[in-house]
């Protein structure tokens, strides 16, 4: 959530970074809350304190013998009168609420300004696109015959499911492993495993409730929803604590499948492995020190481009405009894989920046050097989502006979395999 401080001190300001976002806010609502919040806030107070002197009041006279009788009866009245405040109190806490965990985080101030995805920018683009010379395919053309079965897992669950065969499974896994090893080994990632169902309180931390409710699978009458990225579970084990001084920065990856129903993106990519309702990703997260979380955010990046150029695919880094920016993100950076089949770039992982948006909600915060609590920034990006890279990796590396060499840095994790073949 946005710093309630700056909120309270500084409505219009802050309608007026949101509306770089698109976003118009009611600025007078906040305002006019926050006055009765203050006003209510002081009256409450004011008749605690009458509550406890009238309290010591009693307490004296009984010890020298009166009557209290008199006195009871006006510290029933406080009780009540402070009671009423309370309740008032609450309410219009709870409008504050609802006035502002529905604003998306502001800005960074170096965002491009944009309405879409359209206007995002070009950082920078690594790879060479290879010229094949033969009439390319694309991975479902591909994958047919290599083990992907998109009908039977129709006949399984539905549409937007897969099913993988032989060594093309076997390359789905092999995928994975290299990730985690690459971060693990080499990008100082501690490795957990995660719970893949999350409750209320996990949704509501890193900002998926209450704007996407229905972008969420939820398990009927239990209260959870399966996570739509491991960045719910795995950012969420820092919720409500207080990181003892020097422990920052701490960096997780997990490897979890993820599901989304999809809910805004009715017919798009209906076609193969690029918008499912069940796919994997591994996932990298970083809880830093507020003054660390700029220069972590372009370290996040260079983990997940990592994973690209090891894999000798092309692929371009672009900056998200603040009009396509997610709802928790200050800052993204989307890596953006070259697919032959479709002849154009597509996201294969978003790397974002939260600031304190996040850490607010969580009450994720750490002792600094001068032994104070300060509440952390949080960051994540996927390294990679794994189903769009053996997309990726399909295409790229496909021969005019149907044949997929494997990438140099995977053969390993194949037994030695150099082909997946027809």
């Amino acid at each position: 959530m946005i710093d309630p401080k700056l909120l309270r001190n500084d409505p219009q300001g802050v309608a007026e970074s949101l509306s770089r976002r698109g976003m118009q806010i009611d600025w007078q609502a906040l305002r006019d809350c926050e006055a009765r919040r203050k006003a209510i806030q002081q009256r409450t107070e004011t008749l605690q304190a009458e509550r406890n002197a009238a309290a010591k009041r009693v307490g004296q006279a009984k010890a020298r013998g009166e009557d209290v009788a008199p006195l009871l009866a006006g510290q029933e009245r406080f009780a009540q009168d402070l009671a009423l405040a309370q309740a008032d109190l609450g309410a219009v806490l709870r409008e504050w609420q609802a006035l502002t965990e529905v604003l998306p985080n502001l800005p960074a101030e170096d965002v491009p300004d944009g309405r879409s995805e359209d206007d995002n920018v070009e950082i920078r683009r690594v790879g060479v696109i290879a010229e094949k010379g033969f009439a390319v395919r694309d991975h479902v053309d591909l994958g047919e015959k290599l083990g992907m079965d998109f009908a039977v897992a129709a006949k399984i669950a539905g549409a937007r499911f897969v099913v993988l065969n032989g060594a093309l499974a076997r390359l789905h896994r092999a995928l994975i492993q290299f990730m985690l090893d690459l971060h693990t080994r080499e990008h100082g990632y501690t490795e957990v495993y995660v719970p893949y169902m999350v409750n209320r309180e996990s949704l509501y931390g890193t900002g998926q409730l209450p704007k996407f409710a229905g972008d969420l699978f939820h398990v009927a009458d239990t209260g959870f929803a399966l996570i739509p990225t491991a960045e719910v579970p795995v950012t969420n084990i820092v919720r409500d604590a207080l990181i003892p001084a020097g422990e920052l920065p701490i960096r997780y990856v997990a490897h979890t499948p993820c599901f989304r129903s999809e809910a805004g993106a009715a017919g798009r990519d209906t076609r193969g492995m690029i918008r499912q309702h069940q796919f994997e990703k591994v996932e990298l997260v970083q809880i830093v020190a507020p003054d660390q979380s700029v220069r972590a955010h372009e370290e996040l990046t260079h983990h997940a481009e990592e994973v690209l150029k090891r894999l000798e695919l092309p692929y371009r880094v672009v900056a998200l405009c603040t009009g396509d920016l997610g709802f928790s993100a200050r800052k993204t950076y989307d890596l953006e894989v070259w697919l032959p089949g479709s002849g154009r770039y597509r996201e294969i992982s978003s790397c974002s920046n939260f600031g304190d948006f996040q850490a607010r909600r969580l009450n994720a915060r750490a002792r600094a050097g001068n032994g104070k609590p300060e509440t952390v920034h949080t960051l994540n990006g996927s390294g990679l989502a794994v189903g769009r890279t053996l997309v990726a990796v399909l295409e790229n590396y496909q021969e005019a006979d149907g044949r997929v060499r494997i990438p140099e840095a995977l053969i390993p994790y194949m037994g030695g395999t150099a082909w997946l073949n027809p």
